[in-house]
């Protein structure tokens, strides 16, 4: 039996002092059919331009229907569901290889912004069903995780409009956040689980 679909799941390599990334974590421990679909995976530097570089790169030799991008965002205790990438690069902490751009567009005359292809309000709503706590973010941020979801979606817009895409970030899990005090963590297991969800919905319900 064919699949109905191909999604490419990404999570970035560990970044900021942490030995792990929970996003690549789970994304790694995801089904490889989903929902009738197809998973295909890969790791992200968490370097300005190589990580856009290397998204495409797998975008073009994948040839996907959809791109779930996964970062972590630690003192979030939700599944954020991101609703807006803007044209920013401005870094508070230095990237893998050193680089801290400061108030520097991802894309020279690039709009200002682009919105998600996902259905955000559906993947939300499905996941609070499962009883795990997830809402909309209005802000990616302006580190990598911005940098890569303004990427995608430019990509998108100007290559392939038929692209669903988006970005989710995940808080830390627990092991991360031993000698974190009073920092928010949600188990590998359930980031799995909201993130099985989240293609579940992107494939049954597209981009509306």
């Amino acid at each position: 039996m064919g699949f109905t679909m191909k999604v490419l799941v990404t999570g970035f390599e560990p970044f900021g002092g942490e030995e792990i990334n929970p996003a690549w974590e789970a994304v790694q421990r995801l089904d490889l059919c989903i929902a009738g679909a197809e998973i295909k995976k890969a790791q992200l530097p968490t370097v300005f331009g190589k990580s856009i570089n290397k998204l495409i790169q797998v975008i073009e030799k994948e040839n996907p229907d959809a791109v779930l991008c996964i970062g972590q965002a630690g003192g979030r205790y939700e599944l954020t569901v991101e609703r807006v990438a803007i044209n920013l690069n401005d870094a508070s902490i230095k990237d893998n290889d050193g680089n801290s751009p400061s108030d520097e567009p991802i894309v020279i005359d690039g709009p200002a912004a682009y919105f998600a292809r996902l259905p955000i309000k559906a993947i939300v709503e499905e996941i609070r069903k499962a009883k795990l706590p997830a809402s909309i973010s209005n802000s990616a941020g302006a580190f990598v995780c911005n940098h890569v979801m303004y990427g995608l979606l430019h990509y998108i817009n100007t290559k392939r409009p038929n692209m669903l895409g988006g970005f989710i970030h995940v808080p830390f899990i627990p092991e991360q956040v031993i000698t974190k005090r009073h920092m928010p963590s949600m188990a590998l297991d359930d980031i799995v689980k909201g993130l099985t969800i989240i293609v579940k919905v992107v494939v049954e319900i597209g981009y509306c």
